[in-house]
């Protein structure tokens, strides 16, 4: 077998210990293969350094387990090349299962080439994204929260949500803190509504008139003050994300040009995929690592499911989100590119087709360097009126036994 790296290293990497095993020339024309055992503390993998620098270890390939490797690989990267390793690529041949042989079966992966490296962003992306990563976090438990405070009130018999559109609005806020402090009187609290929700006062009446009992108003007020720290600290986490990313705010400027596409999407968007766009040599190669593009599954001639991988899925979640944005913009490409797919494969189908193209622009984008040029609604219908459109009509009817001639219309 052909061997391309003459001196790698393999990593089995654990919580507490890595074990490494190296392949370098025996200097008889053979190869040689030590083991060793380091621990995954910064001095442990301090003196792991050493050891493959001393060796002259050039690749070192380790398997992506958890979190776990992550020390490991941000302390080595400096000095070596490192490739994070998929775990499904490194399946060992069944009964051989130890640390050992999983840290020696890495090593000759890596020196045959049987494996390719996982994109890992260099170091200011990787902050970056654990930034946009928690932020999203603390906003699914700010919906959660949300969702408890509906469930407490509907317990209690308050629907103050059939009235109003937005419970924690400033008359919404402003009831519920009088229910806290006591306040059960639905004339004193719907008095309490502003602006158009003044117009609803007999359905307020009606919808603040429940039996709230003690530990309901100890609910609610421990779920307003989790959601005002909820709210304070993705508010701290936006103002750290703008700090971090203002040297790449040009390429947010080209990434907000995209319709659906906000602020806070064209940030995530740079965390999880960066701006260097080499590492990705095509648009189709970034769709296929983000799991946006079908998969090939066929056999014996048959084709089956070609459903999407798996893959980033905050990168998903935001390309959606942004996805049904487009989906109900006017007179853009992206909408009518939906509303084409969603009358033949529905609606998820579409919303992921729509994400897909999301991805491809902005990968045209970040590589040219030049802001998004829309299409236009009308893109699809223009196509129909094409020569080779014709054509393909006169085909069908031909295959259908029909002989066609054409003639110019007359025009009144």
């Amino acid at each position: 077998m052909d061997r391309f790296i003459e001196r790698c290293a393999g990593l089995d990497v654990h919580k507490a210990s890595v074990k490494a095993c190296i392949r370098i020339p025996d200097g008889h024309g053979g190869r040689h293969s030590q083991t060793r055992t380091f621990r995954t503390t910064t001095a442990g993998l301090v003196l792991l350094g050493d050891w493959l620098a001393s060796h002259q270890v050039q690749v070192v390939g380790m398997e992506s387990t958890g979190v776990f490797w992550k020390p490991v690989y941000y302390l080595l990267e400096d000095d070596l090349e490192c490739w994070l390793l998929n775990a499904q690529h490194l399946k060992n041949v069944p009964g051989r299962k130890t640390d050992v042989a999983d840290a020696a079966w890495i090593a000759q992966l890596v020196e045959h080439g049987l494996v390719r490296p996982s994109f890992v962003p260099p170091r200011p992306i990787r902050e970056l994204r654990e930034l946009t990563r928690y932020r999203k976090a603390l906003i699914y438990e700010r919906t959660r929260e949300t969702q408890r405070l509906h469930k407490v009130l509907e317990d209690a018999g308050i629907k103050l949500g059939c009235v109003a559109s937005d419970v924690l609005g400033v008359s919404g806020r402003a009831m519920l803190e009088a229910l806290v402090g006591g306040t059960t009187d639905p004339e004193v609290l719907a008095e309490l509504a502003r602006g158009q929700l003044r117009n609803k006062l007999p359905a307020l009446r009606e919808a603040l008139q429940g039996r709230v009992g003690r530990h309901h108003r100890l609910l609610v007020a421990e779920l307003l003050a989790h959601l005002d720290y909820l709210e304070e600290a993705i508010g701290r986490l936006s103002g750290e994300v703008a700090r971090v990313i203002a040297p790449f705010s040009p390429l947010l400027a080209l990434l907000m040009t995209i319709p659906g596409v906000d602020r806070r999407t064209a940030e995530v968007i740079v965390a999880e995929i960066g701006v260097d766009m080499t590492r990705f040599p095509t648009a189709g190669h970034l769709a296929s690592w983000a799991g946006l593009c079908p998969g090939n599954n066929e056999s014996a001639g048959k084709h089956f499911s070609g459903r999407t991988r798996k893959g980033s899925r905050w990168l998903r979640t935001t390309l959606s989100q942004a996805a049904n944005a487009a989906a109900r913009s006017k007179g853009t490409y992206l909408a009518a590119h939906y509303a084409r797919v969603k009358g033949r494969r529905g609606h998820k189908r579409a919303i992921v087709a729509v994400a897909h193209s999301i991805l491809v622009v902005a990968w045209h984008l970040l590589t040219r360097n030049q802001p998004y040029t829309d299409l236009g609604g009308d893109y699809f219908l223009e196509r129909q009126h094409s020569q080779a459109y014709q054509n393909r009509l006169l085909r069908q009817l031909e295959r259908m036994g029909h002989r066609v001639t054409l003639e110019p219309a007359q025009v009144a």
